[in-house]
């Protein structure tokens, strides 16, 4: 992530403030988080400060969209260009696939979907109007999920939306391309965090996977921040599956 300024949404916690480190780690010249939880946002900069980089935070609820383009605007006045943008925002809602209530489907699509909508249409029209660094606008980064591509009864609400941000990456990098905007997207199987040890979930993913384990969230963020970053000059509409074989067992 060498001299790119990066804004992570969702970055207050999980995998969105492990990347928040790792960018710094990697280089990265500014960076800013947008999550709907301040003191966490703020929390997860502590590396990016310690190292004196400029940083940013702002409020919002990523379902409005006026919220979204306010709080990338702030990043913007803050940073001032933005060069990778990475979508972490989401809810992993789990209820029996025939007791889904309207309330559950309004928020999974409204968080899931068009929230990340919202954010990639702020970040498109600031990426646009900036200049390329070696050919390069920006990037966008959409973490998406394996159960995009395989049955998930348990949470069909959310493997749906998570279905739905893969088509639009796939549709945000063919309208972009012409700009120079490369837009990609990072399925995990699932991770051993500390929300999956604490609910119990972690079992499951360790008997789902062939390597007998859930991915530790580094070896996601690895693949996130090889789409996000400098050597991706290239890559754009794709896909990455990080599943441990999860994905043909």
């Amino acid at each position: 992530m060498k001299d790119l300024s990066v804004v992570i949404v969702g970055g207050g916690s999980g995998l969105g403030a492990l990347l928040a480190e790792r960018v710094v780690a990697e280089g990265a010249s500014a960076v800013g988080i947008i999550d709907i939880n301040t003191e966490a946002a703020e929390a997860a900069l502590g590396a990016a400060r310690a190292k004196g980089l400029p940083t940013a935070t702002a409020r919002c609820d990523i379902q409005i969209g006026p919220e979204c383009h306010s709080a990338f605007e702030a990043m913007v006045a803050k940073l001032g260009r933005v060069d990778t943008v990475i979508n972490c925002a989401a809810i992993y809602p789990r209820r029996p696939p025939l007791e889904i209530t309207d309330a559950e489907w309004d928020a999974s699509n409204g968080i899931n979907i068009k929230g990340t909508y919202h954010m990639m249409v702020a970040a498109v029209r600031h990426m646009q109007a900036q200049e390329p660094k070696e050919e390069v606008r920006g990037r966008i980064v959409n973490l998406t999920s394996v159960d995009a591509f395989k049955a998930h009864p348990q949470n069909m609400h959310y493997a749906a939306t998570k279905a739905a941000v893969v088509s639009l990456t796939r549709s945000f990098a063919h309208l972009v391309a012409p700009d120079n905007i490369l837009v990609n997207s990072v399925a995990p199987a699932g991770m051993a965090t500390e929300k999956a040890v604490a609910s119990g979930f972690l079992a499951e993913l360790t008997k789902a996977s062939p390597l007998g384990r859930g991915a530790k969230p580094p070896e996601i963020a690895e693949w996130v921040l090889m789409a996000g970053g400098p050597k991706n000059t290239f890559m754009t509409g794709e896909n990455i599956i990080v599943s441990g074989g999860y994905i043909y067992a």
